[in-house]
């Protein structure tokens, strides 16, 4: 039978002062209580039971927070046998496989966790527990955290993992563009082998979320140092993990083949070893219409798409098994704040209030299945609150309009320009159909104050990313969060910018950070 993981993703334009985008913290993966694993840079809102395969897009009945939000995931059991292939369709080529230096999203992780492991993951009920690691252990106030590593767990270049490796590594990581903002931001100060299976993690301040960020790319991936330093720049070709899979061929932009590793320490729990397929492949199908009928055809054998509009389509189509999982995240897009006139707040809430939220989720062809946002996590979420919706900017043609008049006519505007002339905003988003749509939506109602020039610009998924550690942006569209520990998903864009890669926004204040410093001193 034909699969196709559909986790959609409602990239309904809220941006925010502080918003921001899918590094670590939102391309993370989770088990599900039932055992399947499950993407979690999702979705916002309320679906349908999608085990009915009903099509709701013409559904326009408004839902509220409070509804009750499906988000359960429906696994099909079978009985497994060794041997065959498959091949996944991705939403975008993953930028690199160096856990320590790329930016990793979705299309990332999902070919990132054949290569490597974690040292934690989550299991359904929220807390972390081992993977490659046994167990992990805090002292008292949590500035010090003992892990235990599994025994007889080898590297596909044969290497054993020791407590040694995980030291080694934070060597490397020390110095990697989207590492060393988590080290910061976690205020990790020293990784010490006590025995070969022993690793201590001392912070520099109280931290009990730490066992979070054990579970994301960064810092919880798994490599081998020393291929790593024998070949920084060509490991994302030849990666060395742990992982059940060996990458065989790198096409870049068309393939990425992976045979099995036949030297894989998992076992399942009837006691087959794993992992049962003789090879996976990967293949990149930016378009969504195309992926879709390549998942129809056969070509590929499932494939996963954020994108409402896809949902609506694949709940149309015959012989695909749709898996829907609508998550702790929210899509929508941040400021780069350090950037006239996103640096002034009167431009950034008045651009939040020419925000049109319901038309650019009809745009994406998300009616009747995603939610408009009013922060960072999404209506389902245990962190989701009433102050928060009650107070965010919501669409105000009016009220928009008055601030950035008010930031047009000052003398003292940032961007330089005299006053009365309009302000200028390149806003960019990649380049798939329906989020084309939505940019246009928000540019007509930006454009259409009379107020604000908008130049729409498109990159592919990788350069996207790119751009923001780069800081190569002005508006930008973004999706964030996950089902992980709120802190790895906000506190990395609360930290320093001048310490932290991760807050794209480069919005920074003392008493917000040290809010979120707060929240994990018990």
């Amino acid at each position: 039978r034909r699969l196709v993981s559909a986790l959609a993703i409602p990239l309904v334009l809220a941006f925010t002062a502080a918003s921001c985008g899918s590094d670590d913290s939102s391309s993370d993966d989770t088990t599900a209580s039932d055992g399947t694993e499950a993407t979690t840079d999702d979705t916002t809102g309320d679906t349908t039971d999608d085990t009915t395969g009903e099509d709701t897009s013409e559904d326009t009945t408004p839902v509220t927070a409070e509804e009750e939000v499906d988000t359960s995931v429906v696994a099909e059991t079978a009985t497994p046998v060794y041997g065959g292939s498959i091949t996944m369709g991705l939403e975008a080529e993953a930028n690199g496989f160096r856990p320590w230096e790329d930016g990793c999203a979705e299309p990332c992780v999902n070919i990132a966790r054949t290569i490597f492991d974690v040292l934690l993951q989550q299991n359904g009920d929220g807390v972390y527990e081992g993977y490659l690691a046994e167990s992990i252990e805090p002292n008292d106030d949590f500035t010090v955290w003992t892990l235990t590593l599994r025994p007889d767990v080898t590297f596909h270049n044969g290497v054993e993992l020791t407590a040694q490796t995980i030291v080694d590594m934070f060597a490397i990581q020390q110095t990697g563009a989207i590492s060393s903002g988590q080290i910061a931001t976690n205020q990790l100060l020293s990784v010490e082998a006590v025995d070969d299976l022993t690793v201590t993690y001392t912070l520099g301040s109280p931290n009990s979320a730490f066992p979070a960020s054990l579970s994301l790319v960064s810092l919880g991936y798994v490599f081998e140092p020393g291929a790593a330093l024998a070949n920084p720049d060509g490991f994302s070709a030849d990666p060395v993990g742990t992982g059940p899979f060996v990458m065989e061929k790198r096409d870049f932009d068309n393939e990425t083949n992976f045979v099995r590793n036949d030297n894989y320490w998992r076992t399942a729990e009837n006691g087959d070893q794993l992992p049962y397929l003789d090879s996976v492949a990967f293949r990149p199908i930016p378009d969504e219409g195309t992926r879709i009928d390549a998942l129809v055809s056969g070509t590929v054998n499932l494939m996963e798409t954020r994108r409402q509009g896809t949902i609506r389509d694949a709940r149309e189509e015959s012989g695909i098994s749709l898996y829907e999982f609508q998550g702790n995240n929210t899509g929508g897009g941040m400021f780069n704040t350090a950037v006239p006139p996103f640096d002034d707040v009167r431009v950034r809430r008045g651009l939040n209030h020419l925000n049109d939220q319901e038309t650019v989720i009809a745009a994406l062809g998300g009616t009747g299945i995603s939610l408009p946002n009013t922060q960072w996590f999404s209506a389902d979420s245990p962190f989701w609150t009433q102050e928060a919706a009650d107070t965010y900017p919501a669409f105000d043609f009016e009220v928009g309009t008055g601030l950035l008049r008010e930031y047009i006519d000052d003398p003292a505007r940032s961007d330089g320009k005299a006053p009365g002339e309009k302000i200028d905003v390149e806003l960019s988003c990649p380049p798939d159909p329906t989020l084309i749509a939505a940019m246009q939506v928000l540019e007509q109602v930006w454009s259409g104050s009379e107020l604000v020039n908008v130049t729409l610009t498109q990159f592919d998924q990788a350069t996207h990313i790119n751009n923001a550690i780069a800081d190569e942006h002005k508006a930008h569209c973004w999706r964030w969060s996950g089902e992980g520990d709120p802190s790895t998903s906000l506190n990395p864009f609360l930290t320093d910018p001048a310490e932290s890669v991760s807050n794209f926004p480069n919005w920074f204040d003392p008493e917000a950070f040290g809010w979120a410093q707060e929240a994990i001193q018990t």
